[in-house]
């Protein structure tokens, strides 16, 4: 028996994808990827942000142990990482990079930021971040951020 007759003399349908199936499956992914990636970049930015925020609090507690010993805040920067800017995340590519201002006519007041930097830079809803020695936080940098210091602290 011939393939012919067993299909009783139909053709056969061919196989596989056409064209317009392949552009609508392409069409369906890249709507998706626009709607998605964006969602991943702000996650991304929202957990750096939040490794800042621990890395802020870390060093103004060791800030007011500084403070405990020797009753002002005037040297302690220069014992963190030799004075200058601390990173974060302390290794690989930096998210912020964090420095200490203390006025030496106030020795008794400091005043933490976290600037963002590559990718982060982007970080328009917080932007700067900031934390003094009575705990107040802030935000700020230029463009003025959107949000919020609650949403962002």
């Amino acid at each position: 028996m011939t393939s012919r007759q067993r299909d009783h003399g139909r053709a056969r349908r061919p196989t596989g994808f056409t064209l317009i199936e392949l552009m609508i499956v392409v069409a369906v992914i890249a709507i998706l990827a626009a709607i998605a990636y964006p969602s991943y970049e702000d996650a991304v930015r929202k957990s750096k942000r939040g490794q800042a925020k621990a890395d802020l609090a870390e060093l103004a507690q060791r800030a007011e142990r500084f403070h405990t010993v020797r009753n002002t805040y005037v040297g302690f920067w220069e014992t963190v990482n030799d004075g200058k800017d601390v990173q974060s995340p302390a290794s690989g590519t930096a998210a912020y990079l964090i420095g200490m201002a203390v006025d030496a006519k106030r020795p008794n007041a400091f005043s933490l930021t976290a600037t963002p930097q590559g990718r982060q830079a982007k970080d328009t809803r917080c932007g700067t971040l900031g934390l003094d020695q009575a705990g107040r936080k802030t935000i700020g940098g230029s463009p003025k951020p959107t949000g919020t210091v609650a949403e962002c602290w």
